[in-house]
């Protein structure tokens, strides 16, 4: 197995962690992983971490949480790592979505289902080209198919 040349992390240029990250074996043993996998979700791209000049991994805090979810999610999905990145992000895009159009919290559905939903004015039925079955007159305006005189006009 080749080893790649280029991961995802940042590289700090002070040279040493930020106030309150964590080395790796810290940061592993929280989160209840062996630090093998904690480096390999850093190569994929699920855990950010940011690199010193020494070329030790350092993670934030808030970290702990994304690796729990992670773990959650692989638990519930039957998915890889890798494909779980993708997972984590569209539910990071949908959360960010709604929140953006103001319904996150809500409880009633965003869209109404169509029994409890009143008409509005702007429903019209959706021109067939065959004859209204109610003796009604054609809501687009076109003249009746089967050749028989308007009632309104």
């Amino acid at each position: 197995m080749t080893i790649p040349t280029h991961l995802p992390v940042r590289y700090r240029p002070a040279g040493g962690p930020a106030r309150g990250a964590m080395d790796l074996e810290e940061f592993a043993r929280r989160c209840g992983l062996h630090p093998e996998l904690v480096r390999r979700f850093v190569a994929l791209g699920l855990v950010p971490a940011v690199r010193d000049r020494d070329g030790a991994l350092w993670f934030a805090p808030a970290e702990v949480a994304a690796v729990a979810r992670l773990r959650r999610l692989r638990a519930a999905l039957p998915l890889n790592y890798a494909a779980l990145g993708l997972v984590v992000d569209l539910l990071d895009r949908i959360t960010e979505l709604e929140t953006a159009l103001g319904i996150r919290g809500r409880t009633e559905p965003v869209r109404a289902t169509p029994a409890t939903r009143e008409p509005t004015t702007t429903d019209q039925p959706i021109p067939t080209g065959e004859p209204d079955p109610t003796g009604e007159p054609d809501p687009t305006g076109e003249p009746d198919p089967t050749g028989e005189p308007d009632p309104t006009g």
